[in-house]
């Protein structure tokens, strides 16, 4: 039977961030089974970033068997922090065992940072064959959100490699401007990794060039 330091346990709720991150770094270095349950539940509600992180740290240093069941209970929950934590500890952890559970229900979740965290679990964990299903997926949230979304969304798709280029043909035809806008500056990430990322300058300098007649828009 495992037994565990309830002092930890109580730490981990504890007031103080700075106690809080000691607790999970201790709970990380000493791996111990019993901690898993703790872990999770606090990573749902947990407000401080980098305490979240060394909760992620520390369930990927305890057995997957005992995480992973865990973890994907959390997808289902209605707290939307539980969900995208769970899924950026699952992306961590890395088993493609639990690929299945990454739905397009979670990559189109109405919670931006649930979908971005979804987003980076799918390409982490897709195996070769869905790569190009998952492409597809993806490119039904171009022109989502705000910078951040948007650059996330792009870094995924990027990720994916050559092949999501046939993916991205629907949106660089879009009428929408901001799909658009924002499957161009996809586009110009995946030739060159190192490009600025601006969806809104890129559409702009283009109708620039080419004139309103060719920027898909109506005009008033």
């Amino acid at each position: 039977m495992i037994t565990v330091n309830p002092t930890l346990f109580d730490a981990l709720g504890a007031g103080n961030s700075s106690t809080r991150l000691q607790a999970a770094l201790e709970a990380g270095t000493r791996a111990e089974p019993g901690f898993a349950g703790a872990l999770v539940a606090r990573s749902a509600i947990e407000p401080d970033f980098f305490v979240r992180d060394m909760l992620t740290w520390a369930l990927t240093r305890l057995p997957a068997d005992v995480t992973v069941p865990r973890l994907l209970g959390e997808l289902r929950s209605g707290r939307a922090q539980a969900r995208s934590q769970a899924l950026h500890t699952l992306s961590k952890i890395g088993d493609g065992a639990t690929w299945p559970a990454i739905t397009p229900a979670l990559l189109r979740d109405a919670d931006d940072e649930v979908a971005r965290s979804a987003w980076r679990a799918a390409v982490v964990l897709v195996p070769d064959g869905d790569r190009d299903a998952l492409a597809a997926e993806l490119v039904t949230q171009l022109g989502r959100g705000d910078r951040t979304v948007r650059l996330s969304l792009s870094r995924a798709l990027v990720a994916l490699g050559d092949g999501v280029e046939p993916a991205l043909r629907p949106g660089l035809a879009s009428t929408d401007p901001a799909v658009r806008a924002h499957a161009r500056a996809t586009e110009r990430l995946l030739r060159d990794p190192d490009a600025a990322f601006d969806p809104g300058v890129d559409e702009a300098k283009r109708i620039v060039a080419l004139g309103p007649e060719h920027s898909g828009g109506t005009s008033c």
